[in-house]
Formats: structure tokens, C-alpha cells, sequence
């Protein structure tokens, strides 16, 4: 009977996989079979993991959860009771601990994994493996803190086990928390020192090796972006750009892990170089290269796309959402509102579905709408939508970032009380950031606000501190801004002379990046100082310049008006007010 009974399970076990490895797959058949095999009451090691099989099985193909996890829980409790069965053990752990985070009990998902690491010790994979998903669990509840201790504990287990690629993996994912936890620049610095040295002294497999060098330099990169270093950083995105060039052609024999225990990457290699090119596009939005940002945003979307096409991960979701964040802040400086309004709706329609995307985002969408409206002469909207990324940015320097354009709303309005009310969140004094671009451009809101009170003499003395700091690091938006506003201090102050060798300057810089509101305001300017100097080609050249300007904001200014995607300036909750249209 006992003999009988171990061919009827393992005939529906092969059957099974059969029916899931036909093309088109039979799931539903794949299925029954599995269940019939559990009826069977099989011994307690085909029974877990036919449980597990069936769990996977409806995580993939089924909005089953609820089957799904009783499958879970009931492998991870027989095999509690089975010796030397870690790959079911720890394998129904992780996927019942994912299935209790994704159904909002991240809580049942920590107890899991902390029990299936202590039980984990003498697995080096496993226990890595455990430690990094509970790790993940602590960044996205923003518990930064346990989160970096999790991961130095890997780094302590991986030194004892001699296991140096692990170790260097936990080392660079414990900078990237710190990153995240906003850690001053010299803790962040010391360990991207260690890591380079480390990563260095790697004697691995030359793709792994690769594959660490490119992990380390996007920290690298990331970090001097953070602290507004866009002139200092270029050597390093240099050497990134080569080194996924070098991941890229290596054969796959030459990037799989060199053993079992190293069955760990950052990224897969397509998604690294989507990672690439997004750290290339906010090096070229921070140094004021539109064109070229614009260029590596189309290369990268390009690259979601048929990625995509074969696997809708969540890591390609966030990266398309912060290129087309990108790509919309470029489309407003280059002057296009009307398409940076449908890349906002392109934004929005990817956070519609995904509510754990949008809680991310939410703060980084009210910022951009709200730009927009600055862009579209809106005060109101865009007050509200600073107001509303106040309330939940969780990030400090989008916080500044929105309070510095909040107090620059108050200035155009002539709202002065309103400005003296939030002047000490933007002192550049004590500013409460590392970034070098934002303490800059907090100077040239203090000069800007001199300039409305008709205190000239401050206003050229913030303006050239800004301009020092725009220029040291090749801040060339921030550095046109501050040359036009001191040349149009120093035509206020009847000093015509000083005012074109400001205002000059900024008008090829305008050009070059280019911005076509600084062109508007350059052009204004410089109009008059001709007319003063009585130099009538030049005047003319700057008049026409002037009218094709205006023309063209006017007239984009009117189509993005019309378009159905403009009501979403007034939106704060719920809904958004998209037309129906194609998915992304």
C-alpha cells in the first residue's frame, strides 16, 4: 500500500510539472494535481514542499493571498520539525514573511525572519539572505536605524565566515541606509573610503568585482550630488559610465556568482544600467545640461520599456517615476510647461497604481505641481502645493527645497509678512542641509528678497556669495539666476556698465542650458541697458529676442492652460483628475 501510494504522489508530481512547464503553462491543472498530492497525505518533506510549490504558484499566477499564505504558514511549520531541509524552511520563511509585508503585517513578517535567521546561522546564503530582507523591511518603514544595524551584524557574520563579497555587499547597502538616513558627509565618507579600498583588494571573480565597483560609485556619485558637488563628481559618473560599460560586455558565465553563498547582486545588469543613466540624468538637471538630460531620460525610458515587456518589477517602476520626475523639472526650465504638465500625469498614472508609490512620492509630486504653477503665474496653486509638500516630504532637503520656492511665491506676490514668517527655515546661515546647490540658492532668495526691499547693497553681497558657491561646483543655473538678478541690481543703482557685464554672461549661459524664462528676463534687461547706451542694432536684437520669448511662453502658456491635465494643480487627496488615457 505504502509503495502504491508513493507512485500516485510522485505521478502527480510529475504530472504536475508537466502541466506548469507546457507552453502556454496549465496552471489550474498544475494545481489540482498539487492538491491532490496533499491528499494523499504524502510524508512530511514532499508535504512542505508541495505547500510551498502551491503557494508560489498562486503568488505568480493568482490575487489568491489568502490560500497562498495558509500554504506558506503550513510549510514553515513542518518544516520546523525536519532536519537539513533549509531550502524549504528558509525559502516558505522569506516568501510568508513578503506575503504578510505586502497585506500591511510587516509586524508577522519581522517575527518570521528573525526566527528563520537564528535558525539560519549555518547557512552562509540563507542567513545573509534573511538578514538583507528584514533589513528592507526597516528602510521602508524609514527605521534607518535598525535597519544599519541589521546590516553591520552581516557584516560581522560574513568576516567570520570569510565570505568577502557578502561582506562587501552588506558594507555598500549599510552606506546606501545612511544615505537615506541623511548621516553627516564625513560618517557617509569615512565608509565610502573603507568600501573603495575594499572593493580595491577584492580578488573575486572579475564580474562580481565589477559589479561591487559599480555599487560603490553610485553611492559615490549619489553622495556628491546630495552635497550639490556637480564639478567635483565628474571624474567619478566618468568612471561609472566606463564601468557598466565593462558589466555590459561581460559574458553571463563571467557575472553569475563564483558559489552558492554568493548568489547575491545589487542589480541585474539592465537594471544597473537604467540606475546609470538615471544618476547621469541628475547630474546633467544639477549642472544645467537639459539637452543632455534629456537625452539619457529617452535612452533610459527606452530601456523600461522592454524590460518591462518581460517582467513588471517594482524597482522599474520607481526608476521610470523619477526620470519622468526629472524629465518634467526639465521640460519646465527649457520653457515646454505644456509637456511637462503630461509628464506629471505620466507621474501621477503610475502612482494611481500603487499606493505604496505614492506614499513615497506623494511630496515629490505636490513639489512638482507646484513648480508647474509657479511656471503658469498661479500663486494660489502653487501655495497650496508647497503647503501640501510641507506636510509630507519626510526628505530634509525637499523640504528646503520647497520652503526656498515658497518664499520666492510670497516675493512675486509682495507678501512680505508671509515671507518673514518662514525666513528662518531658509536662512543660508543655518541652513540644515549639506548640500552646497541649496545653501547657494538660499543666498540668492535672501538676494532676491533684498532686491523687492530695495536694499541693493545686501542684495549684491548674497548674490555674490551665491554666485562664489554656483561657480565652484559648475552650478550654471543657479550662477545665470544670480548673474541676472545683480545685473538687474546694478541698473537699479544707475550703474549700466556693470549691469551688461552681469547680465551678458548670464544670457550665453541661458542659452547653453537652455532657459527660456532667464532669456525672457536677460533679454528685458539688456533691451534697456542698449537703448541707455544708445547702441540701436543691439537694442533691436534684444527687443526681437525678447518678443520671440514671450511669444513662445505665451503660447505654450495658453495650450498647457487647455489641457485636461492642468486641473491637476488643485489636487491635495483622493483621485487624481486624469483624463483616460493609454497606459504608460
Amino acid at each position: 500500500m505504502a509503495n502504491s501510494q508513493d507512485a500516485y504522489y510522485l505521478s502527480l508530481l510529475g504530472l504536475a510539472e508537466r502541466f506548469r512547464t507546457q507552453d502556454p503553462p496549465n496552471i489550474k491543472s498544475c494545481l489540482q494535481c498539487l492538491q491532490a498530492v496533499l491528499n494523499l497525505r504524502p510524508p512530511p518533506k514532499v508535504e512542505a514542499r508541495t505547500h510551498l510549490q502551491l503557494a508560489n504558484l498562486l503568488t505568480q499566477y493568482t490575487h489568491n493571498t489568502q490560500l497562498a499564505r495558509d500554504h506558506l504558514e503550513q510549510a514553515w511549520n513542518l518544516s520546523m520539525n525536519i532536519a537539513g531541509f533549509d531550502d524549504v524552511r528558509f525559502e516558505a520563511a522569506s516568501e510568508l514573511a513578503k506575503l504578510y509585508e505586502q497585506t500591511g503585517g510587516s509586524n508577522n513578517a519581522k517575527v518570521v525572519l528573525m526566527r528563520a535567521t537564528e535558525l539560519s546561522r549555518q547557512n552562509i546564503f540563507w542567513h545573509c539572505r534573511l538578514i538583507f530582507q528584514t533589513a528592507q523591511i526597516g528602510v521602508s518603514e524609514l527605521d534607518y536605524a535598525t535597519a544599519g544595524g541589521l546590516l553591520q551584524v552581516g557584516i560581522e557574520y560574513c568576516h567570520i565566515q570569510g565570505v568577502a563579497y557578502n561582506q562587501l555587499l552588506f558594507l555598500l547597502s549599510r552606506i546606501m541606509v545612511f544615505l537615506l538616513e541623511g548621516r553627516s558627509a564625513v560618517e557617509v565618507q569615512t565608509l565610502l573610503t573603507q568600501a573603495n579600498q575594499n572593493v580595491e583588494q577584492y580578488n573575486g571573480a572579475h564580474g562580481q568585482k565589477e559589479h561591487l565597483r559599480v555599487f560603490y560609485l553610485v553611492l559615490l556619485v549619489v553622495h556628491n550630488l546630495n552635497s550639490g558637488q556637480v564639478k567635483s563628481v565628474k571624474p567619478a559618473l566618468k568612471q561609472l559610465q566606463q564601468s557598466i560599460q565593462n558589466i555590459t560586455q561581460l559574458a553571463e558565465n563571467e557575472v553569475n556568482p563564483s558559489s552558492m553563498s554568493e548568489m547575491f547582486s545589487w542589480l541585474p545588469r539592465d537594471q544597473l544600467c537604467v540606475l546609470v543613466y538615471l544618476v547621469s540624468v541628475m547630474h546633467s538637471m544639477q549642472a544645467g545640461y537639459m539637452e543632455k538630460a534629456q537625452k539619457y531620460t529617452d535612452k533610459a525610458l527606452l530601456q523600461i520599456d522592454k524590460l518591462k515587456a518581460e517582467d513588471n518589477s517594482a524597482i522599474l517602476s520607481a526608476l521610470q517615476l523619477m526620470l519622468l520626475e526629472h524629465n518634467a523639472m526639465c521640460h519646465l526650465i527649457i520653457g515646454s510647461k505644456t509637456q511637462a504638465i503630461k509628464e506629471i500625469a505620466k507621474v501621477c498614472q503610475l502612482l494611481q497604481e500603487d499606493a505604496k508609490l505614492l506614499q513615497a512620492h506623494r511630496a515629490q509630486l505636490h513639489t512638482l505641481l507646484a513648480v508647474y504653477s509657479m511656471s503658469m503665474n498661479n500663486s494660489e496653486a502653487a501655495e497650496l502645493q508647497f503647503n501640501a509638500a510641507l506636510r509630507t516630504s519626510k526628505n530634509r532637503d525637499l523640504w528646503i527645497f520647497a520652503n526656498l520656492n515658497l518664499a520666492v511665491v510670497y516675493l512675486r506676490c509682495h507678501r512680505e509678512r508671509d515671507f518673514v514668517a518662514i525666513m528662518d527655515r531658509i536662512n543660508p546661515d543655518t541652513l540644515p542641509t549639506q548640500s552646497q546647490s541649496l545653501r547657494a540658492a538660499s543666498f540668492y532668495v535672501q538676494g532676491l528678497h533684498a532686491f523687492f526691499t530695495h536694499r541693493h547693497n545686501d542684495g549684491k553681497r548674497f548674490l555674490r556669495e551665491s554666485l562664489k558657491m554656483a561657480n565652484a561646483e559648475d552650478l550654471n543655473r543657479l550662477t545665470s539666476c544670480s548673474l541676472v538678478l545683480l545685473g538687474h541690481i546694478f541698473l537699479a543703482l544707475g550703474n549700466p556698465r556693470e549691469a551688461h557685464n552681469m547680465v551678458t554672461p548670464a544670457m550665453q549661459l541661458a542659452s547653453k542650458i537652455p532657459d527660456l524664462h532667464l532669456q525672457l528676463w536677460s533679454s528685458a534687461i539688456l533691451k534697456d541697458l542698449y537703448r541707455q547706451f544708445g547702441d540701436v542694432p543691439h537694442e533691436q536684437e534684444s527687443n526681437q529676442n525678447h518678443k520671440n520669448f514671450s511669444q513662445t511662453l505665451l503660447s505654450d502658456h495658453l495650450m498647457a492652460s487647455h489641457l485636461p491635465e492642468h486641473r491637476l494643480i488643485m489636487w491635495t487627496d483622493g483621485p487624481f483628475p486624469l483624463p483616460v488615457a493609454d497606459k504608460i
